[in-house]
C-alpha cells in the first residue's frame, strides 16, 4: 500500500517523507509548493504540484496508487497573518482539508493522520502539563482553523465507521534532521529558535524577546521544543497503529519538558560559541506564560519513544542546518 502526504515539501511533511521511506513505505507527495520545496522531497517519493482540494488530481492520485493512508500537512501556520487574514486560514485549513477527508472517504481509503496543534487550546488554565482533554479555546483563528477540521474529522469518522484518523497536536517543532537532508527553510520564518539561529549566525542583527514579567521562573514563556524527527516518527507509528485496526485518536506531541526563551537563547549561544543582541520588548498580546504537553496518550498509545528530547541536540541540528542554508 501506498501512503500520500500532503505538504510533503514543507517542513515537518518533508521530514516524515524521508522517514517513511526509510521504512520502505512507498509515498507519494503533494504538494502546491507555495512554501514548500520541491528539492526537499526525498527522490524515491513521487510528487505531484497541485492543490488538495483540486478533486480531478485527487481522483488521478487515487487511481494511480494504491492509498491506503493519508498524513496530511498541507496548510497555512502563521499565528499573526491568521489574525490579520482568517479567511485564508478558514479557506487552506478548514474548507481545503473538508474537500480532502470528503475525497478520501468517497475513495475509501481508511486512514488519515492529521497535522494539529497545541494553539486549539489557547492559554492554559495553569502551567501543568496540557492533557488532550483540557478545554480547548483556540485564540486565533490559525487555532480555530485546525479545531474545525478535528471536529469534521471526529464527525465524519462518526458517519462512517471504516473510517479512522489520528489528530496530532503539535507543541513547538525545531530542529532539523540529523543526516542534513532537510529543515527549516522558509524565509521570514517567526520560530523563535530558527530566528535564534539565524541572530547567531549574522543574517540578523538581532531578536526581540517579548516579556520578560511572566510568572516562570525568567520571566520569560516557557514551551515545549519537540524535535522534528522525534514527531515524523510519531506519524509513522500513528501509521502503524490504525493500519492493525486501532482507532481514532488525538494525541499531544511534545516531550513535557518546558524551557524559557531565555534559557532557549543561552543554549543557541553556548551552542553557536556566539554572541548576539537581545532586545528585552513588552508582551505580545495572547502570549502563554507557559506551554508544556503532557504526552503521556502519545507515548502509551503509539509506542512513540522520542530519541531528542535534548535541546543541545534539538539547537545543533538547527544550526547546522541554517550553516548549509548559507552555503
Amino acid at each position: 500500500m501506498t501512503v500520500l502526504v500532503t505538504g510533503g515539501a514543507g517542513y515537518i511533511g518533508s521530514h516524515t517523507v524521508w522517514s517513511l521511506i526509510e521504512a520502505g513505505e512507498r509515498v507519494v507527495v503533494l504538494d502546491c509548493l507555495s512554501t514548500g520545496f520541491e528539492w526537499a522531497v526525498a527522490p524515491e517519493a513521487i510528487l505531484y504540484k497541485g492543490d488538495i482540494a483540486d478533486q480531478a488530481l485527487l481522483n488521478q492520485i487515487f487511481s494511480s496508487h494504491e492509498i491506503d493512508t493519508i498524513i496530511h500537512f498541507a496548510g497555512s501556520v502563521a499565528v499573526p497573518e491568521s489574525v490579520a487574514n482568517p479567511l485564508k486560514y478558514y479557506e487552506n485549513n478548514t474548507a481545503k482539508s473538508r474537500a480532502l477527508i470528503a475525497a478520501a472517504i468517497e475513495a475509501r481509503i481508511r486512514n488519515f493522520v492529521f497535522s494539529s496543534t497545541a494553539a486549539v487550546y489557547g492559554t492554559p488554565v495553569s502551567s501543568d502539563p496540557v492533557l488532550e482533554t483540557a478545554e480547548l479555546h483556540p485564540e486565533s483563528p490559525y487555532g480555530s482553523s485546525k479545531l474545525m477540521t478535528e471536529i469534521m474529522l471526529r464527525d465524519a469518522a462518526f458517519a462512517h465507521p471504516e473510517f479512522n484518523y489520528t489528530a496530532l497536536r503539535y507543541f513547538n517543532v525545531a530542529g532539523s534532521d540529523p543526516k542534513g537532508r532537510v529543515g527549516q527553510s522558509t524565509a521570514g520564518a517567526t520560530h523563535l529558535l530558527k530566528v535564534a539561529c539565524e541572530t547567531a549566525l549574522g543574517k540578523r542583527a538581532s531578536l526581540s524577546v517579548f516579556g520578560t514579567d511572566y510568572p516562570t521562573p525568567d520571566g520569560t514563556c516557557v514551551r515545549d521544543y519537540i524535535h522534528v524527527s522525534d514527531l515524523a516518527n510519531a506519524h509513522l507509528k500513528a501509521v502503524d497503529r490504525m493500519r492493525q485496526g486501532g482507532d481514532s485518536l488525538i494525541a499531544n506531541c511534545g516531550y513535557g519538558t518546558g524551557y524559557s526563551v531565555l534559557e532557549v537563547l543561552d543554549c543557541v549561544k553556548r551552542v553557536s560559541g556566539t554572541d548576539f543582541t537581545v532586545n528585552l520588548a513588552p508582551r505580545r498580546p495572547g502570549d502563554a506564560a507557559s506551554v508544556v504537553a503532557n504526552a503521556q496518550k502519545a507515548m502509551s498509545e503509539l509506542d512513540w519513544i522520542p530519541q531528542h528530547n535534548d535541546l543541545e541536540f534539538i539547537v545543533k541540528t538547527a544550526l547546522s542546518w541554517e550553516r548549509t542554508l548559507s552555503v
